[in-house]
């Protein structure tokens, strides 16, 4: 027994191969049995707890730590073996890239767990925290590529070319795609300043619709006709928008008018009639109601109230109903709302004899007997 563990093969005895593979299995045994046993429990624990930081910090543990301890434990395990140089190197970067493609997800975790967190300290965080998507692709770019430099700087590369190289791929890629950094750039003001968040109402010059999707380039809005409408960051920032999505209630200025035949009592009196049936519906405030005007056609009286909702619909309702009650109420006292209407006065002078048609006669008369003439 003792000459087989003697023998050698590729420079290492069968004794020496034993020790490493037993060490190697106890080694996973035990980060297996911790990561079963008690990180179960330990995240069973936390996950009663107010704050996140706890739960996030388990699961990272279990994503990223525990499978860096696995490869550490082969590698310290088959580096006591004696092997040769290419395999020793294979093993050396092989090594390198595992470890770096952990560290890089842990630290991408880390940075994107801490800007949610400040993120969602703000007013309105957790809508700002849907809307995410492009600065976690912009953070997970930069993060990558950080990692892989040093990656390829402990694998032995020159990294001062690598970096060179970049910058002067950078300052090409830049001045070819001007306008995408550009909505890139104003997708960080969207984000940050907060004009607008999905799910708001925009009327953009003549467009309008619920936004459905904040992008990195685009912004992508859902009409009320039904189409989805594509703007660029840049439109939007450069863009005048009203938001309704921020208004808490609305201020209504609607105007009626009525003949200039109504008696001048019942004129007095329509400002505290028009007040009446504004005060009689829920949800509004009465602002005033006036005699504005003398119109072309009609004595114009103006009413503002608000609607103590931002929804249209229950403005259009409020409305209908004031209009109907206008309608009912003008014609129970007998006031008649005016309409477009022209009164024509015609003088008729001693002696002269008037008729359209005929004066109309004597212009084609006269108008031949001028070209004849010409």
């Amino acid at each position: 027994m003792e000459t087989f563990l003697d023998k050698e093969y590729f420079g290492n005895t069968v004794q020496a191969y034993l020790i490493v593979l037993g060490t190697i299995a106890l080694g996973l045994i035990l980060v297996t049995a911790f990561r079963k046993l008690v990180l179960k429990r330990i995240r069973k624990a936390v996950s009663n707890t107010d704050t996140t930081i706890d739960d996030f910090i388990v699961d990272s543990i279990g994503k990223f730590v525990v499978p860096i301890v696995y490869f550490i434990i082969i590698y310290a395990g088959l580096k006591t073996l004696v092997w040769p140089e290419r395999f020793s190197t294979i093993l050396e970067v092989a090594f390198v890239v595992v470890m770096t493609y952990y560290a890089i997800r842990l630290i991408s975790s880390v940075l994107i767990m801490l800007l949610e967190s400040y993120i969602r300290r703000q007013e309105g965080g957790e809508e700002k925290v849907k809307q995410m998507g492009g600065i976690i692709l912009i953070t997970n770019v930069m993060i990558w590529i950080l990692g892989l430099v040093f990656m390829f700087g402990n694998l032995g590369y020159d990294v001062t070319a690598i970096i060179a190289g970049m910058g002067i791929g950078g300052i090409a890629i830049a001045l070819a795609a001007q306008n995408i950094l550009g909505d890139l750039f104003n997708y960080f003001v969207i984000f940050f300043d907060q004009p607008f968040e999905v799910g708001d109402f925009l009327v953009i010059g003549d467009k309008n619709g619920v936004v459905e999707k904040i992008g990195i380039k685009t912004t992508r809005i859902h009409t009320l006709s039904g189409e989805q409408l594509v703007f660029s960051n840049s439109d939007l920032t450069n863009s005048r928008i009203h938001n309704y999505k921020k208004m808490q209630r609305r201020r209504i200025v609607f105007g009626v008018g009525v003949t200039y035949e109504t008696p001048v009592e019942q004129v007095r009196g329509i400002p505290g009639l028009l007040k009446e049936i504004v005060e009689s519906q829920k949800g509004v405030e009465f602002d005033r109601a006036h005699f504005k005007s003398f119109g072309d056609s009609s004595l114009d009286f103006e009413i503002v109230y608000y609607v103590n909702s931002a929804e249209f619909n229950a403005y259009m309702d409020v409305q209908q109903e004031f209009n109907l009650q206008i309608y009912e109420k003008f014609g129970e006292r007998g006031i008649s709302i005016a309409f477009p209407t022209r009164t024509l006065y015609v003088r008729n002078e001693a002696g002269m004899k008037f008729h359209i048609n005929g004066a109309a006669k004597q212009e084609e008369e006269a108008y031949a007997e001028t070209n004849g003439k010409a």
